[in-house]
């Protein structure tokens, strides 16, 4: 177990260290100049100059990536040279507000489309089976963007049943937040959710033909525990690997969803670097998102082992 993890944390250096390589001269190779969007279209040279001589965009990038690197190891994000705030106050401010929306559209994912997977598994062939076959189509096929407008003109304009837009921080009323992040969870989670159902759909039918189901029921147990107990559990390891892959691209991806309902989150901060080529931001947005992809696959690992005690971390069985 120690030596797995030491391995884990070995390939998550390397991963961070190429994620930042990535980033630092990528981010550079945009067009535009971060000085030229902070001093304005009307600055002199000279003023040009003194900015970029502030924010060391005048030092070679070698240099540069040095510096990054070095404040990284420390900790330390930089400084957004848009507002001059720390860049840690920056993400330590929108991302709960992504984290919060990203769980409780995962939870309301895995709820539906487990239950629903189940449900078509065990009635295969039958209405059941096709209700959720199009539910998980219709989830798959129609665009977050989309669904999200519609739901705001009937169930927040004509209906009045959630808020169009605003967010309540959840340390201040837990209620009211989760009241505010329904509309948007719903909308964010309804893709996962489809994406889910096929997936339990599929392990479990899988799983309900194998010899030891079949003994299960031979000896007369019941069809819920048979249910329970042997065919969902052996078939939650796939719906696990993709509900991990899916929340880290939750956390990154939510951009759309922040955007139609107006949340201050992940998204909006990653899309306001871009667009005023705040680098030191973009950088530590896609550190971050690295970092989290990191630690939610090191955690699907671990829950293999909980799941199914015969799968060991660390390949042993």
């Amino acid at each position: 177990m120690a030596r797995y993890l030491l391995t884990k944390l070995w390939h998550a250096v390397i991963t961070l260290l190429l994620s930042a390589l990535v980033v630092f001269f990528g981010v550079r190779a945009l067009p535009g100049d971060p000085a030229l969007a902070l001093a304005g279209e009307e600055a002199s040279p000279e003023t040009l100059a003194q900015v970029r001589s502030d924010l060391g965009l005048d030092q070679p990038v070698i240099v540069q990536f040095g510096h990054f690197l070095a404040n990284l190891a420390q900790g330390d994000l930089g400084t957004s040279i848009r507002t001059g705030t720390p860049v840690t106050d920056l993400i330590a401010t929108t991302l709960p507000v992504t984290l919060w929306l990203s769980l409780y559209a995962i939870v309301l994912a895995v709820v539906i489309g487990v239950v629903g997977g189940v449900v078509a598994a065990v009635h295969r062939g039958r209405w059941p089976e096709w209700v959720a076959n199009g539910f998980s189509l219709a989830g798959l096929s129609v665009p977050n963007f989309w669904l999200g407008l519609l739901a705001i003109l009937y169930l927040s304009v004509a209906l009045g049943l959630f808020p169009a837009s605003g967010y309540v921080p959840v340390r201040e009323n837990p209620l009211r937040a989760l009241y505010y992040l329904t509309l948007p969870a719903v909308i964010l989670g309804t893709g996962l959710a489809a994406v889910v159902m096929r997936q339990t759909r599929s392990s479990m039918l899988e799983t309900l033909s194998t010899d030891y189901v079949r003994t299960a029921r031979a000896k007369g147990l019941p069809r819920g525990k048979v249910l329970r107990d042997y065919a969902l559990r052996n078939s939650l390891i796939v719906v696990v690997t993709i509900i991990g892959l899916q929340l880290g691209g939750l956390i990154s991806g939510a951009v759309v969803t922040e955007r139609v309902f107006g949340l201050p989150g992940f998204g909006k901060l990653t899309l306001d670097s871009v667009f005023t080529r705040d680098y030191p931001v973009i950088q530590a947005v896609v550190v971050v998102v690295t970092a989290a992809y990191i630690v939610i696959n090191l955690a699907v690992d671990v829950l293999y082992s909980v799941i199914n005690p015969r799968i060991r971390v660390g390949g042993r069985g």
